[in-house]
């Protein structure tokens, strides 16, 4: 209450509320209140600063993290304990429920996206080149601080053998963030740390492909530029989807080899594909790809005035790359399910065998779609993910990724399985309960006392470097 207070006073003091005379009954006392509550999270979660000038993101990737976190639930209650079968439900539904871990796609396009804009404004337009030194300081700081609480107290609570000596070399893959690369810790201690691993990897590398893609298109005009940069990122796309291929095929056949000597290549493989034999697996570059392409084409309609034919193009077209998108979605969340449920659309039997290489690509193509369609669509596509409520979720999912598992699975195991002779659905709501109840305000204490202060230091701190430049 004392916290609840001072930021009152802060907000009044700033202009941001102005409180009136206590309103005592009824409908309008509880609007009041949860319109003070509503400017007290803002205040908290976003500070004083202005909305992102792309707003819609940060609902987007609240999806994103829903969306794991539904496929999470669905994993649950169809192992852990049965409330429901998948064949119990129109196989559509099954598909979409069990495609939810595609959201992990969608974050990495995001990260894509957002972390390759002030590259494309360099790239295209000479803006200043970001500085290397500094991306891996916010990086290191918007990732790590959570990720290390995270990691210690989930050893401390759950896996004390991480303390053990034998375990050094494992926690100490953990602590460089590359537990996704060999099989004693893939998808170990904590199953959603992979993706962390992935993304980190991401962020060392991409400063470098930036540099390398700068010595190809970093002259000439604007048209050529747009031209050689949608080549190199085709080319990274490439890469991803050849590494993907080269990998599962290397993991099924030990005894084959590639320009270098199969000891060799067993050295290299963990860091060009990553675990061996523990599921299919890769570095995921074709979709952080498919994001840098999105914001290479953002920032060449954003540098043109409104009336450019780019942008009335895009305009015209949105609801065709929303409508689209969200079919091509479907389609490949059918085709997914179809593959561990045979013959379930009897079409989707005639599909060539290349799920596993292409699959990747597929939805990060109907991500894509539908993000375009949002960043340059009509308000009304605009508005739901503007959403306050969802934007603040979006801000609280890195927590929110990382432990939602761990406390599902915690109460399926402390409360629900205790619960059985209920309702089926009652019990499926519970979780979902459980999910805004206590786990989305855990986070929400996570992002406060732990995210927050280190994203405001790097905030700080290139505020300080752009007053010098």
């Amino acid at each position: 209450m004392a916290l609840l207070s001072n930021v009152i006073v802060v907000l009044k003091g700033r202009g941001l509320i102005r409180i009136q005379q206590p309103i005592r009954h009824g409908y309008l006392y509880l609007q009041h209140l949860f319109h003070m509550l509503g400017q007290w999270l803002g205040y908290v979660l976003e500070g004083n600063r202005r909305k992102s000038t792309i707003a819609p993101l940060d609902g987007i990737r609240a999806i994103a993290c829903l969306s794991v976190v539904a496929y999470h639930l669905t994993l649950v209650t169809t192992h852990d304990i049965v409330l429901w079968k998948p064949d119990q439900l129109p196989p559509v539904i099954s598909a979409l429920a069990f495609a939810g871990d595609t959201g992990v796609t969608l974050f990495f396009l995001l990260s894509g996206f957002l972390l390759f804009l002030p590259y494309a404004k360099s790239l295209l337009f000479d803006a200043p080149w970001p500085s290397m030194r500094f991306f891996y300081f916010r990086r290191a700081l918007r990732i790590l601080p959570a990720y290390y609480v995270t990691l210690l107290l989930m050893i401390l609570l759950e896996h004390h053998e991480y303390l053990q000596r034998d375990h050094l070399v494992r926690l100490g893959l953990f602590l460089t963030l590359f537990m996704d690369s060999f099989p004693q810790t893939y998808r170990e201690l904590n199953g959603p740390f992979w993706s962390l691993a992935v993304e980190w990897q991401f962020y060392l590398l991409l400063p470098f492909l930036a540099l390398a893609i700068a010595w190809i298109v970093r002259r000439g005009s604007l048209k050529r530029r747009v031209c050689l940069l949608m080549a190199c990122l085709s080319a990274v796309i490439a890469w991803g989807l050849l590494s993907r291929y080269g990998g599962i095929y290397l993991t099924a056949h030990p005894d084959q080899s590639f320009l270098v000597p199969r000891s060799v290549l067993n050295v290299i493989m963990p860091f060009v594909y990553g675990a061996q034999g523990s599921g299919l697996h890769g570095k995921f570059l074709e979709d952080f790809a498919v994001g840098m392409l999105l914001s290479s084409c953002y920032t060449v309609a954003r540098a043109l005035p409104p009336e450019s034919r780019l942008n009335e193009l895009l305009r015209r077209l949105h609801p065709w790359l929303w409508v689209v998108g969200l079919l091509w979605l479907l389609v490949m969340a059918c085709w997914k399910f179809n593959l561990d449920n045979p013959h379930t659309w009897l079409v989707l039997d005639q599909f060539p065998p290349v799920y596993n290489y292409v699959s990747e690509l597929g939805f990060s193509i109907g991500y894509g779609l539908c993000i375009a369609a949002i960043l340059f669509g009509a308000s009304w596509l605009r508005a739901p993910f503007e959403w306050s409520p969802l934007r603040w979720l979006g801000i609280l999912s890195y927590g929110l990724y990382m432990w939602h598992l761990k406390l599902l699975e915690f109460f399926t195991s402390h409360f629900v399985i205790f619960l059985q002779g209920w309702w089926n659905a009652a019990l499926y709501s519970l979780y979902w309960g459980w999910l805004f109840v206590f786990i989305v305000p855990c986070m929400f204490l996570l992002f406060v006392l732990v995210e927050k202060p280190w994203v405001d230091l790097g905030n700080k701190s290139r505020e300080r470097e752009q007053r010098s430049g």
